[in-house]
């Protein structure tokens, strides 16, 4: 198996620290509110990498944490005249909606940042002793970069030239007199309360961890001072990651992650989503237009560490493709249901012996850097092979070994092709169950609406003395 390492930039023979078992941690979002269709990328590109190495027989350790103490989700509170924490548990339990939608399985670990601030304290004390942190006059702690000589060995920046690119700022601490920092390029690790924030003691000051040191003490924590796979979205290679490692490293004294892998950003509409230029699409909106297990199959169809265009029209195309997919399951269940004769005949063991090809080549696509866009083109091939090959005539025997591959190899995948009647059923079903807790909670204009979009898909419901009850008009 090769992985794309970031940190080399060439594709690396995959050798985990541990035989037969992975660690993996995958930077998670920052809970201010409902997460956005660059969110998902990551979420789906990891989770099918962490089930195609389950897949392959590994044992994962998958951790992906939610920031829930931030500015954004400070400001946000603030707005609304109520807490952080507030905020960031509703918008926890948001993503984790949309995280079930997309088919994404928990992570084996979602450490919440607040919850780990001794960790922090406790690290950013060992790189204080160690001398490659300091605390300046107002009770900041920053880490000294000067102070570890690999800085820049992620995003292959050269110290040089960004010291050089600070130069001018360098020039103005001296001359304003301000000594918070030794150096431009330090970067805070604690710093101070300001007024109406959370704050948690310290031997520093009364204060927050800074962004980075949280994913290096939950990592340490949850899958120890080294590790297999760090990943997340490109645009947290520097500085987050870069970070990331010149504190864990530091501190730890050991290589922090073997493998860093990195998905490529999305655009809508070939522009740079914003909400300025009204491109901006939250995922719970996307899935009022389609199944979001759609929103899957369309990133999938991409190599993760290539740009992705997100457009109406190129939905519409994956509608269509991930249909061919799930008709063809259906058909085989259909024919099953009818066989008439049981066993394979010899002609039947010799083609379904020809289609394990599909598999491999399904793996082949797999191990080559997790390319699932390849890896779809072995569905397709699969697909279309079942077509040809089966009818009214085969076997029970067959037909049933053409469906587990094809469930096999789209399980790996995270798309389902049950019966697409039996999931419109579950999904009614958690609206139902939304609907209840909307209005345990006396919110009655959310289970208002609720019942309103249900009817719009054609479901009645009945309050009865038994529990709600549904049937379609």
């Amino acid at each position: 198996m090769k992985i794309y390492n970031t940190l080399s930039r060439t594709k690396e023979e995959f050798r985990p620290v541990e035989d037969g078992k992975v660690r993996m941690y995958v930077c998670g979002p920052t809970v201010y509110n409902l997460i956005h269709i660059g969110n998902a990328r990551p979420m789906i590109v990891f989770d099918t990498v962490r089930r195609y190495l389950e897949y392959a027989g590994y044992e994962v350790n998958y951790v992906s944490n939610f920031t829930d103490v931030d500015d954004k989700i400070i400001k946000k509170a603030m707005e609304e005249g109520v807490s952080a924490q507030e905020v960031a548990e509703r918008y926890i339990e948001e993503c984790k909606k949309d995280m079930k939608a997309m088919n994404v399985r928990p992570a084996t670990t979602h450490p919440l940042a607040t919850q780990e601030i001794q960790g922090m304290i406790d690290m950013i004390s060992v790189l204080i002793e160690k001398g490659h942190a300091y605390a300046a006059k107002d009770g900041t702690v920053y880490f000294r970069t000067s102070s570890f000589p690999q800085y820049g060995m992620l995003s292959h920046k050269n110290l040089e030239d960004l010291e050089s690119g600070h130069r001018k700022e360098k020039e103005a601490i001296k001359v304003t007199g301000e000594e918070t920092k030794e150096d431009p390029l330090d970067f805070v690790l604690w710093k101070p309360k300001k007024d109406g924030e959370p704050y948690w003691e310290s031997p520093w000051c009364d204060g927050r961890p800074g962004w980075h040191i949280e994913c290096s003490v939950m990592s340490k924590r949850y899958l120890g001072d080294e590790i297999d796979i760090h990943a997340g979205g490109e645009d947290l290679i520097f500085p987050h990651h870069e970070n990331e490692i010149a504190q864990s490293e530091a501190a730890n004294g050991v290589k922090f992650a073997r493998y860093w892998m990195h998905n490529a950003f999305l655009n809508i509409d070939h522009k740079k989503m914003s909400k300025s230029a009204g491109n901006f699409f939250t995922v719970r909106e996307i899935g009022e237009k389609y199944d979001l297990q759609l929103l899957r199959f369309f990133m999938l169809q991409a190599h993760y560490r290539s740009p992705l265009n997100f457009s109406a029209e190129l939905m519409e195309a994956a509608k269509n493709s991930l249909e061919r997919i799930r008709t063809a399951a259906d058909h085989l269940r259909f024919l099953e249901a009818h066989a008439a004769a049981e066993a394979m005949t010899p002609q039947e063991e010799a083609a379904a012996k020809e289609a394990q090809a599909f598999r491999e080549q399904f793996k082949e696509a797999m191990e080559d850097d997790f390319n699932t866009a390849d890896a779809i083109a072995a569905v397709f091939e699969l697909v279309r092979d079942s077509n040809q090959k089966t009818n009214e005539g085969s076997s029970r025997a067959f037909l049933r070994f053409y469906l587990e591959l094809l469930e096999e190899l789209t399980g790996v995948l995270g798309l389902s092709v049950a019966p697409q009647e039996q999931e419109l059923d579950e999904k009614i079903e958690e609206m139902i169950r939304e609907r209840q807790e909307a209005r345990k909670n006396k919110d009655f204009a959310k289970a208002d609406e609720i019942r309103a979009a249900l009817l719009a898909q054609g479901i009645v419901l009945e309050d009865t003395r038994e529990g709600v009850k549904w049937k379609r008009a």
